[in-house]
């Protein structure tokens, strides 16, 4: 009994060296919940571009949109635990959908095993420029003289950018109205036209806007000012105690090997600081991070409960 368990053992252990030394040996697929050219594709499909080459091994995105990600979350979730189909987790689906929906047919924390979180993406607040405030402090002081007659938009309820206003509203103590859209776009569109007065978004789908003086950027919401945007403070720069950023993390189904995860991170920090890669995420108003995949868990553990509370505090309802 002795020499068969000393043998499985063994063989054990020689398979977990196989697996360190050839993993990948195939194609990795990398499921992004959203549809082809919008932002986290875009972090998607750069780092599998530069896994790719690190590996000498495809890695490919394969785009499983609608349902608010859930369907394709719920798919990688159930995935083979081998390595070889991989999730671009983000905010809305590891931090705020676990506490947005009762029923969620995956565990944000049980199901996965965390790898690394990838980039970071602040957001900004604008306002149209009908609005008479030059600053947040401005703003909030035209809110708290009108409550409830301003309005924001959002790209739907239970985006980071909803609860991000709804946080600022929480610690501002305003009352301002949420418009909820279908997606970024129609929401910019409005507060373009001015049929709304104030948003949190993303500084790609904007920039070009606040460039031409067509909308008005008050603040970021990241730990430190973006370089885009050189002169607008952050939200924490003016006194208000928020930050708020998208996060895209890779994460792999529960189960996986764990040599399997540490050759994913190791490929991530090697690829992580390579110059055209941070150009092209700076285009897109992100920067590139790499934790390790404690830390990744710790991150999504932290985030889950800073959005239960914002939820909870706001009445959220998950659109649909």
């Amino acid at each position: 009994m002795l020499v068969r368990g000393f043998l499985l053992t063994l063989t054990m252990l020689f398979a977990s060296v196989s697996l360190a030394l050839d993993y990948p040996a195939r194609t990795v697929k990398l499921v992004v919940t959203l549809v082809p050219g919008g932002t986290n594709d875009l972090v998607g499909r750069l780092f599998a571009q530069k896994l790719s080459d690190h590996f000498r091994q495809p890695f490919v995105v394969e785009n499983r949109a609608g349902g608010n990600g859930i369907p394709g979350a719920a798919y990688v979730a159930k995935s083979a635990a081998d390595g070889y189909t991989l999730l671009l987790g983000n905010t809305t689906l590891l931090g705020i959908q676990p506490s947005l929906f009762s029923n969620l047919p995956y565990d944000a924390q049980q199901d996965f095993e965390p790898v690394s979180v990838i980039a970071v993406s602040p957001s900004v607040l604008l306002v149209h420029p009908s609005v008479k405030a030059q600053s947040v402090g401005e703003l909030i002081a035209l809110a708290k003289a009108n409550p409830g007659k301003l309005n924001y938009a959002s790209p739907g309820t239970g985006s980071p950018h909803h609860l991000s206003a709804e946080l600022f509203k929480s610690l501002t103590g305003t009352d301002i109205v949420h418009i909820s859209y279908k997606g970024g776009a129609p929401a910019v569109n409005d507060l373009y036209a001015g049929r709304v007065q104030i948003m949190f978004a993303q500084l790609p789908d904007v920039l070009g806007h606040i460039r031409g003086g067509k909308l008005r950027a008050l603040a970021t919401t990241g730990a430190k000012r973006l370089s885009l945007l050189p002169d607008v403070p952050t939200l924490e720069e003016t006194g208000i105690n928020l930050q708020s950023v998208s996060w895209f993390a890779i994460v792999a189904p529960k189960g996986t090997p764990k040599e399997a995860i540490a050759a994913l991170y190791s490929g991530i920090v090697k690829v992580r600081d390579e110059p055209d890669l941070r150009k092209r995420l700076l285009e897109l108003s992100a920067e590139p991070l790499g934790t390790s995949p404690e830390e990744t868990a710790a991150h999504i553990r932290s985030e889950i409960a800073k959005w239960a509370k914002v939820i909870k505090a706001s009445g959220a309802k998950a659109d649909g």
